[in-house]
């Protein structure tokens, strides 16, 4: 006779399965809770290198509102202009969950999808539930043109 054992190899205990079996389903949830969030342009726009299409007029300065701003979502900015002369540029993604943020008024980025809100002078959180900033964008203006950089 063998002397290999006539009981079978006890397999992955049923504590074991489920463990595995919930680390994948987390795994799982957390890749579907991260939306597109465009971050191939808010990361363009955090290292200060223009998205695809850089040098590309965006306006003139005087389509600005002095205290507001204009959204070109296709090129992934919102400039501002938060006192006379003074242009900003923010990337179009808000922070919290990746959307297009919607209009810019009273001073304020709004973004459409939870309420969020950010200061047209430096992109700043100013209503949640967005925890960061806008990322800066890098516009140049030269006369009345205002150009990604």
């Amino acid at each position: 006779m063998s002397s290999a054992s006539l009981h079978p190899t006890a397999g992955p205990g049923r504590r074991a399965v489920m463990a595995a079996a919930g680390a994948a389903g987390l795994a799982a949830a957390l890749t579907a809770c991260g939306s597109d969030d465009g971050s191939s342009d808010a990361e363009s726009a955090a290292t200060g290198v223009a998205p695809a299409g850089g040098g590309t007029a965006l306006a003139r300065t005087a389509d600005i509102p002095e205290g507001g701003g204009k959204i070109f979502e296709d090129q992934g900015v919102v400039v501002t202009q938060p006192a006379a002369g003074t242009y900003k540029a923010f990337s179009v993604r808000c922070p919290h969950q990746g959307c297009a943020v919607g209009s810019v008024a009273h001073g304020m980025i709004v973004c459409p999808c939870h309420g969020s809100e950010f200061s047209v002078a430096d992109g700043s959180v100013r209503k949640g539930p967005a925890t960061r900033g806008l990322p800066a964008a890098r516009i140049t203006v030269a006369g009345d043109e205002i150009t990604l950089a």
